[in-house]
Parts: C-alpha cells; structure tokens; sequence
C-alpha cells in the first residue's frame, strides 16, 4: 500500500554501516543551489551505492528543482516589481501634492483661469457608523433572530440598517468567527423577494454590490442598460476601479469585456471610456480649454451635417467636472441651447441617455438619483431594482442630499412618497435608509438645504436670456394674412389649418395689425368672425393670441373673479410673475375694459391676509435695483422670525406679517435672491420649505409662487404646465392660459426646464394630452420638439 507520497520522498536514508575495506568511498552529495530543505533531503538520501538505478528520479527531482528556482525567481521579480510600484505610487502622490499646491498658487496670477463653481454644502448620508459598536453582539443578535422556526425580521432590519458598511463586514466576520457560517448565506435563506434583495445589498461592501448589479444587468437574454448608464455616469474614480477589481475578484472575469461582449455602437465605447475611472480631477480650469471644448462641441453636432460622436466621447467621458460645468454654461450662452438640448438633438438611443445622464452628474450626482427615484415610484407599480440599488448605494455618500433636492424639486417628500409605494419590512428598512421623515408637520431636516439653494441659484442665472417660441414673421404683409383669413372663414366650413398657421406664427404687435387691416379692408370686426367660426378650446387659445397682452391677462383675472367661487390659483398665477410694466399695464386694460379698478375688484372678491397680499401686487410697486446686503440680513431675520424658527424674535406678530409680505411683493428679484440665500445661512432652512410647512391656504400658495417666480420663473411655469396635463383629465384653461401669455416672453425657457425636470419634452406632453386643432395650435406655439 502506498502512503500518498512520492517513493523518493519516502525513502528513508540506510543504517550506517561498517565500510568494507574493498568498497570505494561514498561520494558526497553535490551542491545543488538553492533547494528547498525537503527536497536536499531527497537528493542526498537518495544516492547510495547503485546510484544508476536511481538516475531517473535524480533527474526528475533536478528537473524539479529547476522549475522551483524558476518559480522563486519570478516570485523575487514580483515582489520587486510591487515594491518600485509602491515606492513610485508615494513619489506620485508627493509629487501631486506639491503639483498641487503649485497649481493653487500659479491660479491666483494666472489671467486665463476659471474659478471652480460653487459646490454648495459637503455631500452626507443618512447612514452613519453606529456608536458604541460592538460586532460581536450584533452577530450574536442576528444569530438568535434567525434561529430557531421563522426569523425576527424586525431585529434584523434594524440592526443592519443602523450600521455601517464598514461595521456590517466586521459583523459578518464575527458571524463566521463565531458560528462558523455565512452571515449572507444564512440571511438569503431565512428572507425572502424584495426585502432579502434589499438586506443583503447592505450586507455586501459597496464594490460588490454594483458588480452585483452589473453582472445581472449583463448576465441572461437582453441587457439592462439604465443599471449599467446608473452606475457607470456615477461613480467617481476611485469607485470605478473599486468596482472593477471587485468584479474580477467575484466573478473571475473582466468587466470590460463582459461589457464589450454585451454592448455595441457609441453607448459600448462611451461605457468603456467610464470604466477606465481616468476622468481628469483638476481644481483649476483653462478658459481658453473651455471655449475650445464649447467650439469642438458645436462643431461636432450642431454645426456639422450628421454628429462627430467621438468628440462627444471625448469631452464627456475624460474632462473633469469642474470643467466640465464651465463649458455647459459657456455652451449655452454661445449657442443659446443648453448642452442637454444639443444631446437630445444629435444623439439617439441609449447614447443619448447615458451622455444625458453623464451630464446631469456633472451638474448634480444627488439631483440625477432625486430623479431616478422619482420615476422608481412614479405611475403605477414600482421599478424595485432600481429603489433598492439607489437607496443601498447612496445612503452613505449623498442621500439627505438627495432627499433635499427630491423634496425641493417634486414637492413632496421622498418618505412620503416610499411610505406609500411599498409595504411590509421592505418599507420599514427603505424609511430607515431614507433617515427620517422631512414631511413631518413641524419636522425640518436642513443638512441639504445649501445644495437646494445652488441648484435653483445657479440654473437661474445659466438662463438669463430670455426666449420666447413666437417671433415677428420675416416678409410680413398684414393685407395678405387679413385676406387668407377671409377666405378661411368664408363660405360654408372653416379651414381652421390657416388661421392656426397664420395666427401662432405672428407675433401680437403682427395680429394687431391684421385685425385692424381686417376690418379696413372688409369692414368686419376679426374677433367676431372668429367667435362665429370656432369653438371650444381652439376659440379660447386663438382669441386669447388675438388680444393684447395686457388685455388678455385683464380677461383671466376677470374671469377668475367672476361667478360663484374665485379662481385663487389663477390671480396668483398672474400678479405674482408679471413685471412692474406688465402690471401697470394690466390696471389701465382692466379700466378700460370693465370701467372698474383691479383694486376693487380684488377687495370685492377676496378677503384677509390674501387680499393684501394679492393688492399690494397689484400695485406694481417692486423695486427694479440690485441687491442691498445689510438690508438683505434684516429681511432674513424678519422671515426667520414671521416663521416661527428665529431664536429671539422681534416685534409683534403682526408688525412682522406686514413687513415680510412688504419683503416678497415689494423687494426686487436680485435683492429677494439674496435675502433667500442670507435665510438659509441665518437658519440653515429653504424659505419655500418652511412657508409650506408654517403657513396654510391661499396665502401660502401666494408666497411660495413669488418665491418660485423669483428662484427660477421658467421652471415654475414648466411646472404648472406638468401640472395641468398630469393625470386624468386636462386643466385646459391652465394649459392655454401660460401657452398664450408666455410665447412670445419665455416660453423656450419653459420648454427647457420642463424637459430637464420631467425627462419629457413639453410638446410630447402636449401631444399626448390633447386632440384635434387644439393639440395643432398648441404645437405650434410650442415652437417644436426638443
């Protein structure tokens, strides 16, 4: 029988004898180099006399212990090869260092840089180490609740949702210290669906978890590609090369080629410029770099027949953010469209999604998953993959942050809106990783509420420029339109294609002139014929295009007026977002039209804190100068007090109502900005945030639509807009209302933000939610597709 090892390792070495006197002397053993202990052993012992018939075992064991030398001299080579790396990756960080500080100085004399932007506040979780840790314990914890028939869910998910990842790996270590088992093993068999899927997520280091959901998103028939576009356009550098070299640990694979086998095209070859994790990091920026990225950009789409892709690639894919957020607002205002306009224009498919994505992350990281969440739970059923991956990846880095941003930018709470799309422990562990309820009456969580100001702040002033979709009409000739909408209307039938063709391409100093040409020529009143010919929504937008600006808003409150009942939202709407010149205007139309002033009309028809709110907007009486910042900190202190937050407040309650109602209908916007952002350092709270939760009825939906109106007025009409199209039934006088007084003003703006904001452009909203004429009018207001 043998004993599993090789005869020559087992030979033991022969007793030692008397040397015959007729023997020759035994040889020595012979210097083999450096042989293992074991194997000299074998050598030596394995030569006695008769060492012929043991020639092939020396050689073998010779052969041996040459492949053996081999092996320690490559082992010699790779451990110098790690040390010269290890001593040439600290000379790289010295020497980046001292790059650094050089940089810093160089860029205080250096005429041609760019200051980074503003980055607002340090990004926080909601999940944070756990004090008083004790792995151990907590092992021990988990081992009781899952033993035994059934398992303490409840236990479970709150300890682990207490946790840190760090502290969770030294929990899972303890585990197997402890027990001898698998903390995961155990947990995915005791759990089960969405919430097992949620629990482990946690249990895994960050790494792995987006190799996890990278090798699913691959793995089968078909392809997720948001999950790949997700992680890929979010992580930073040091986590794409985490996440590679997790991969190749879990998988014993190579991510890029699984992606490469699993992609083509643009989108194959911008997620594999991503996987390089090579992104520059610079904190100072070239202005002429900048201006030759925006020309390269231009050029390769805009101003070139077809698109340069690999341009696109480039820039996107390699510049560093800093730089990065330079060059969209220098793009904007070169070519007058926002980057995300050019993408949507030029690219296609999921290219165009991921280079979307990429620049929403340049923009905002927490802003781009505020919006991934969004959609997760938006409409009917929940996309659970995507909720789980956000709120396990983010909840260490950025989640009150995104919390913020959700809250600011879709009006309700990211709790909330979990509590009510999921159920079980799956809700209570997802409510656990959000970190609170920010919904509570009462309840403020500010931890974000610098990034909510700089996100607003900072797209409002990227938009100066004012666009509307309607614009005079080149080669215009009011006698020929004033008879194609004669013969239009004349006769049997209606040819309702030309008056919508002819009327939505004018502007309304053109129509002015038509209808007063119209009745020259034909002795016939324009608006009149018009009522007669059309009807409905389509008489209500083309009538309303008809009139005067100043006339038409005059009509809308009227009408909001009058009746049983007040159309509150429509006289907000309207006083709170029209000039100082727009008001004025307003009054002397309202005069003249109903032989009564706007003032009256308004105290007739409301009452209280809103009337006076609504009448000294009426006025038309805000100040039109820039910003005064000792005053600015004062009227911040006068809002922290009215709202109930300020730590010693001043003065009677209703000397501070009128002063703060004075503050947001009397300041002027750049002074309002300023006092907005002296709030949030004095109170570390959005003012919009706090007026929802402090006050009530018509008077808080006044004051945070002028606070809106003075954030970013094109996004609060992009908002009314969505609006008046979501859910069931349309909200048409809305809808007409704003397409009608802001076409010609900044409707293009509008359209913007609404794309930004709700990932659809405003004429597929329009198209989707209307019919007929109507929809053809509409459209073309809308000015075209985005």
């Amino acid at each position: 029988m043998g004993c599993g090892r090789s005869r020559l390792s087992c030979c033991k070495p022969p007793k030692k004898r008397r040397q015959e006197a007729d023997q020759p002397p035994r040889p020595e053993p012979q210097e083999l180099g450096p042989l293992n202990k074991d194997t000299a052993i074998a050598v030596q012992s394995c030569a006695p006399e008769g060492a012929e018939q043991h020639q092939k075992d020396i050689s073998r064991i010779l052969q041996q212990h040459e492949e053996e030398k081999k092996k320690w001299a490559q082992q010699v080579e790779k451990e110098r090869e790690l040390e010269l790396r290890e001593r040439l990756e600290e000379q790289r960080r010295v020497l980046e260092g001292k790059q650094e500080e050089a940089l810093r100085v160089v860029s205080a004399a250096e005429p041609k840089t760019m200051a980074k932007p503003a980055q607002g506040a340090k990004y926080r979780g909601s999940v944070h180490d756990f004090p008083d840790f004790d792995p151990s314990q907590d092992a021990e914890a988990l081992y009781t609740a899952m033993k035994g028939i059934g398992s303490d869910k409840e236990a479970i998910l709150e300890l682990i949702t207490s946790r840190s990842n760090r502290q969770r790996q030294e929990v899972c270590q303890s585990y197997k210290s402890l027990y001898g088992k698998d903390l995961i093993a155990d947990l995915k068999y005791e759990l089960t669906g969405k919430f097992e899927r949620l629990i482990v997520g946690l249990m895994r280091p960050l790494a792995y978890c987006d190799a996890k959901e990278i090798k699913d998103a691959v793995s089968g028939i078909g392809t997720d590609e948001k999950c790949l576009i997700e992680i890929l356009a979010s992580r930073t550098n040091e986590q794409i090369h985490q996440l590679v070299a997790a991969y190749k640990d879990a998988y014993e694979r190579d991510l890029e080629a699984d992606i490469i086998g699993d992609t083509s095209g643009h989108f194959q070859k911008m997620l594999v410029v991503l996987l390089q994790g090579t992104r520059e990091e610079d904190d100072v920026v070239s202005e002429d770099l900048v201006q030759q990225d925006v020309q390269d950009l231009y050029e390769a789409g805009e101003l070139k027949w077809g698109t340069d892709e690999a341009q696109f690639i480039y820039i996107l894919g390699n510049r560093s953010k800093q730089h990065l957020r330079l060059v969209f607002d220098e793009y904007l205002k070169t070519t007058g469209k926002p980057i995300e306009a050019s993408i949507r224009g030029e690219l296609s498919g999921d290219f165009e999604k991921l280079m979307l994505a990429v620049v929403k992350c340049v923009r905002s990281t927490p802003e781009y998953f505020a919006e991934r969440l969004f959609k997760a739970m938006k409409g009917l059923g929940t996309r659970d993959n995507t909720l789980i991956r956000i709120m396990v990846t983010r909840s260490e880095l950025d989640m009150l942050d995104i919390r913020e941003i959700f809250r600011t930018k879709y009006e309700k709470s990211l709790y909330s809106m979990i509590k009510n799309d999921t159920s079980g422990e799956y809700k209570k562990a997802l409510l656990k990783l959000c970190g609170g309820d920010d919904d509570a009456a009462g309840q403020f969580f500010p931890e974000a509420a610098q990034v909510a100001y700089q996100m607003w702040e900072l797209s409002a002033v990227a938009r100066v420029e004012l666009k509307g979709t309607v614009r005079p009409a080149g080669d215009f000739n009011p006698d020929a339109d004033a008879k194609a909408l004669r013969k239009a209307m004349k006769g049997i039938g209606t040819d309702e294609d030309t008056i919508i063709d002819i009327i939505t391409h004018r502007s309304n100093a053109q129509r002015q002139q038509i209808r007063q040409t119209f009745k020259s020529h034909f002795g016939r009143d324009l608006m009149a014929d018009l009522k007669s010919e059309i009807s409905g929504d389509l008489a209500r937008l083309i009538l309303g295009l008809m009139m005067p600006p100043a006339h038409y808003d005059a009509k809308q409150l009227k009408k909001a007026m009058e009746g049983a009942g007040t159309d509150e939202k429509a006289l907000i709407e309207i006083l709170a977002t029209r000039t100082n010149a727009e008001i004025h205007a307003i009054n002397e139309a309202y005069k003249e039209d109903y032989h009564k002033s706007l003032e009256d009309a308004l105290s007739s028809d409301t009452s209280g804190h809103f009337r006076r709110i609504l009448i000294s907007l009426a006025t038309g009486n805000r100040e039109e100068g820039g910003e005064d910042r000792d005053q600015a900190r004062e009227d911040a202190q006068v809002a922290a007090e009215i709202l109930e937050i300020a730590d010693t407040p001043s003065g009677d309650k209703t000397s501070l109502e009128t002063r703060f109602m004075t503050i947001l209908c009397t300041r002027s916007y750049p002074h309002l900005r300023r006092v907005f952002q002296e709030f949030i350092k004095m109170t570390n709270y959005d003012v919009e945030h706090v007026i929802k939760k402090e006050m009530s009825g018509d008077v808080r939906d006044a004051f945070v639509a002028i606070v809106q109106s003075v954030k970013n007025k094109a996004l609060f009409f992009a908002d009314k807009l969505y609006k008046s199209m979501k859910g069931a039934g349309t909200d048409e006088k809305t809808l007409t209302r704003i397409m009608v007084s802001r076409s010609e003003i900044d409707l293009f703006n509008v359209r913007q933000e609404f794309i930004e904001k709700y990932d659809k452009s405003l004429h597929q909203a329009i198209e989707g939610d209307t019919s007929g004429d109507f929809r053809k009018a509409l459209l073309s207001l809308c000015g075209g597709e985005d």
